[in-house]
């Protein structure tokens, strides 16, 4: 049973911003730091911070000696249920960090060479250098750690799709930077069958770790090892009948080993190894998971043919107005991710006085939209949906335009049916952009159906030529 099904929400894993978790075990999907560090948003600088404090405040207690301090900082890092991610074949049984009051975490820490060399810095090196600890443990301490944003997450979320909420409900610890202690409060989260649920954002999740000892063993430290034994003529090396030495892995890892303790000691002979994995780990990070990848794990892939028959099917005029921005926003998340994140709907800004249809997250990385933020403010995409049947006229543009601001961003999206006069709407746009209030791209059904079949060309490139072609047209 997913989160999707227990709440009756018509969509599968393509159409959610979320991980469309199963609640009665763990999926194995993984939350690491650098997949936040790609990240633009207040929100993942926000997690990014809790993260970073968290970890340095763990190692000033561990410095400075105070075990007792630490091991409390660590208990309450325990697996979290509501969270659904990691190993788990069956309903999670708390083997994370903060299990068995997270003492063995502490001393395991301490009597590490990592710890005394300096090479344990941030939260993810524990996964590489301290035994006993893998991605998935670290995984499950950063979404306590984070939990805090996650829950203010979970709750735009269910907000956004509908989904109930109970209010007055124990958040579980959160990490807070002022009293560098934990803290809980009373939020609103949703409860199935009992258990609280909190979600993830799809953005963030990867499938398969990236930080993971034996991987940076084997290709970082090893080759390593294999150049210094060469330079010192060890009897390691063998010579290929060409006059080539080589050393092997093989019988490196017989002579040396491969436990976390080999991975250590030969990390504090070769330190370049680790910081070479750890910018190896940031620009993988950059490339998020894909639909093809979640369609492998969880669903089937977008059915792009059909969201343009929703979208055909929807009749065009005011009544149907609603529903023509749930098929729109449908279609753009779908169409737009990884690049769009985070849609909020009937964003109230200027004190409820303005209302925008759909706003996005820019969380581009690449493609259309990272250029876009690279050259031109747009933080967030805003989207005004207009289901007319008549013509759209200057006074649409200007709503528009007036939605936009140098914190929210001047670049937007109009979408109607179709223009009367498609000309004539490129030119409002135009004008707008020459008078310095904003960068506006009119959309119609005819440019949706291009975008779609440009995307099932090729369902990883985020080329978007319709969007664009417009906007050159908007710079000359």
């Amino acid at each position: 049973m997913r989160f999707s099904q227990a709440y009756d929400l018509p969509r599968n894993q393509s159409y959610l911003d979320f991980i469309d978790v199963p609640l009665d075990t763990d999926l194995q999907a993984f939350v690491e730091p650098s997949a936040l560090h790609a990240l633009n948003s207040n929100w993942a600088h926000e997690c990014t911070s809790l993260i970073q404090h968290y970890f340095e405040r763990l190692l000033q207690e561990l410095r400075s000696g105070n075990r007792d301090s630490a091991i409390r900082m660590v208990a309450d890092l325990g697996e979290g249920n509501e969270f659904c991610l990691g190993y788990s074949t069956e309903e999670p049984a708390g083997h994370g960090f903060g299990s068995q009051t997270g003492e063995w975490v502490v001393d395991a820490i301490l009597g590490s060479i990592a710890m005394e060399s300096g090479l344990l810095t941030d939260l993810e090196d524990t996964s590489l250098l301290i035994d006993g600890i893998g991605p998935d443990m670290v995984s499950d301490a950063i979404c306590n750690i984070i939990r805090g944003p996650l829950i203010r997450y979970t709750h735009a979320a269910c907000q956004f799709y509908g989904v109930k909420l109970i209010q007055n409900v124990d958040s579980g610890p959160i990490w807070d930077i002022q009293s560098n202690r934990w803290t809980r409060q009373f939020v609103s989260l949703p409860i199935y069958n009992g258990k609280k649920i909190i979600l993830i954002p799809k953005r963030i999740c990867r499938f398969q770790p990236s930080y993971v000892a034996d991987r940076y063993y084997r290709h970082f430290v090893l080759p390593r090892m294999q150049q210094h034994e060469i330079r010192r003529n060890s009897p390691l090396v063998k010579v290929l009948k060409d006059g080539t030495p080589k050393v092997t892995k093989v019988d490196l890892i017989e002579k040396y080993g491969a436990t976390k303790l080999s991975i250590v000691e030969q990390t504090t002979l070769h330190p370049a190894a680790l910081s070479d994995f750890r910018e190896f780990a940031k620009s993988t990070a950059k490339a998020p998971t894909n639909h093809i990848d979640v369609a492998r794990e969880e669903s089937d892939l977008p059915d792009w043919d059909n969201l343009l028959a929703e979208l055909a099917a929807t009749p065009p005029g005011r009544k149907a107005a609603h529903e023509y921005e749930r098929v729109i926003e449908k279609l753009f998340s779908a169409l737009f991710y990884p690049e769009l994140q985070f849609p909020e709907k009937q964003n109230r800004i200027h004190n409820g006085r303005k209302i925008i249809d759909i706003t996005y997250n820019n969380e581009a990385n690449s493609g259309f939209f990272f250029w876009a933020a690279t050259h031109y403010i747009c933080p967030k995409i805003m989207i005004e949906c207009k289901n007319y049947s008549e013509d759209i006229g200057n006074a649409e543009f200007d709503q528009l335009a007036g939605r936009f601001s140098n914190i929210r961003g001047r670049v937007g999206l109009l979408v109607c049916r179709e223009f009367d006069n498609k000309q004539r709407a490129l030119a409002r746009a135009k004008d707008t952009a020459t008078d310095g209030r904003g960068y506006i791209l009119a959309i119609d059904d005819k440019d949706l159906s291009q975008l779609v079949l440009e995307k099932k060309d090729n369902s990883n490139s985020a080329r978007y030529s319709v969007l664009r072609s417009q906007f050159s047209s908007l710079l000359t």
